[in-house]
């Protein structure tokens, strides 16, 4: 069997109606540019949505196939015991030129019983906010079912939100349950668990792409809502040239930021898991026992859980993105 290699996939470009071009001019993603690009998905094992390797030996293959052959070398020995051959993680850029939908995600409890898969917790990583941009961000103070409902009847639910003015570098962590929209202006990356399931419930009165209003899922919300998610989910940290500083760490995924300006070696013998990669600014090179890869603005790399010891190289400088999960070997140290 081949030696695995840091793995580049075909990111999978979603047209939306609240969709900007920022992807495409900014992010190098191919696709027409007169169309409304909301979504890349840059690593997914979403049904219908697998992730297709785009380079070396495994191009062709899906994310799927290759995890059946290579099992834990790609994932860690903790993640393929859990999760088999899906792949845990769904990594997105996500750009917009108007208020999404306000909407919310099962846990995995709910998840589990309604739908047979997992819930969704979710984090992102603000790119670009135009001047008055808003993330929608739990509730200004808690709330009852009651309340809630009055509140959808009445069409007054965006008045109970937590509003938040985001800057590049922000960040926000929002828990399975806690209500929330991505306002218009904003380009940033999502890191979630594998899941597709939203439940909207308040989108503007807009129509979709076909015209019609699109479906809200009011009930299903209801069991799902944290009641008392509230205030602000912002979290604010400066990179720090040449160290590995951490911005989120939950059950789902730790997610770190690195601002390469050098050479960083990074030693993940105790991590047990794939480590990703996503180049937000700049350029920088990954060199391995037996090669270099280069990764550009906007894209993403995987490096399989069998290659522990790879050298980062900044291009002249860029700003990474670097997420995995937590292993029980940390969890213990």
């Amino acid at each position: 069997m081949h030696e695995l290699y840091p793995l580049k996939f075909e990111p999978v470009l979603k047209e939306k109606v609240w969709g900007g071009k920022s992807l495409v001019l900014e992010y190098g993603k191919k696709a027409d540019p007169s169309k409304l690009i909301g979504e890349s998905w840059e690593i997914s094992a979403v049904a219908d949505h697998l992730s297709v390797v785009s380079n070396g030996f495994l191009a062709g293959n899906n994310i799927e196939e290759i995890i059946e052959v290579y099992m834990s070398d790609i994932t860690g020995e903790a993640v393929y015991e859990k999760f088999g051959i899906e792949f845990p993680l769904l990594i997105k850029f996500i750009d917009t030129s108007t208020d999404l939908s306000v909407q919310v995600h099962p846990d995995d409890r709910i998840a589990k019983e309604k739908h047979n898969a997992y819930g969704k917790t979710e984090m992102w990583y603000i790119l670009k906010a135009l001047p008055g941009s808003k993330i929608y961000t739990g509730f200004r103070e808690p709330l009852t079912e009651e309340k809630f409902r009055t509140a959808i009847s009445q069409n007054s639910l965006p008045e109970l939100l937590n509003i938040e003015y985001p800057r590049p570098g922000d960040v926000f962590f929002t828990p399975a349950g806690r209500v929330h929209a991505i306002g218009g202006g904003i380009t940033l990356v999502e890191i979630q668990q594998t899941s597709d399931i939203t439940y909207r419930i308040f989108d503007w009165d807009r129509k979709g792409l076909d015209g019609k209003p699109r479906e809200l899922h009011v009930e299903y919300a209801i069991d799902a809502i944290d009641y008392n998610a509230t205030g602000s989910a912002v979290i604010r940290k400066d990179p720090v040239p040449d160290k590995t500083v951490n911005l989120v760490s939950c059950d789902y995924f730790v997610t770190n930021i690195i601002h390469l300006t050098g050479a960083l070696r990074k030693d993940y013998n105790l991590i047990d898991s794939f480590i990703i990669y996503i180049c937000t600014e700049g350029k920088f090179s990954v060199h391995f026992e037996t090669g270099t890869e280069t990764v550009n603005k906007g894209e993403t790399l995987l490096i399989p859980a069998a290659i522990t010891d790879v050298i980062l190289e900044g291009q002249p400088e860029a700003v990474i993105l670097e997420a995995f999960i937590k292993s029980p070997k940390i969890s213990e140290s």
